[in-house]
């Protein structure tokens, strides 16, 4: 009985270790046609994790170092709206240079009707992200929240958890 239960609790490690393998080794390299933009010698590759489900869209803007652009109408430098695929999506993007700053905002279009939709009282209803997890309390993060650098040359990649309100 004791070498079973022993066996029983090896399996259910040896699981949970593949889970865990599974979940880590999620992300494939995506390939150069992947990417949004020009080719160019600097690349961002996105990851946007925490998922909840595989409904809808992932939309991830990459914002330029200019503070007067974060989230400002037309102040995107590129973006992409990819089939979700949960616990993580992700998305690449070739960077016109090697900026010493860039911002990225995310959200989980679960219903796929191209926008984050919001309450009545304007707070997000479907999940949402920034760069750095830049923390959110009444509004958006400022862009000195946000910001990070990239490589000059090569692939620069950055990790977005969405959060999601509650209810």
């Amino acid at each position: 009985m004791e070498a079973r239960s022993v066996l029983i609790g090896m399996v259910f490690a040896g699981l949970a270790m593949a889970g865990t393998a599974h979940a880590q080794g999620a992300a494939r390299a995506l390939t150069d046609k992947e990417c949004v933009g020009r080719k160019t010698a600097t690349r961002l590759n996105v990851q946007v994790g925490a998922l909840r489900s595989d409904a809808g869209n992932v939309v991830i803007t990459v914002y330029p170092g200019d503070p007067s652009r974060f989230m400002a109408p037309r102040g995107k430098l590129a973006r992409a709206k990819i089939k979700t695929s949960a616990p993580m999506s992700q998305a690449c993007f070739f960077l016109p240079s090697p900026a010493d700053a860039y911002a990225v905002v995310v959200y989980h279009d679960a219903d796929g009707d191209g926008d984050l939709d919001r309450s009545p009282a304007g707070m997000p209803i479907e999940g949402y992200g920034f760069s750095n997890d830049a923390p959110t309390k009444f509004g958006a993060p400022s862009f000195d929240a946000v910001r990070f650098g990239v490589k000059p040359v090569g692939e620069t990649t950055i990790r977005v958890k969405v959060r999601y309100p509650t209810k």
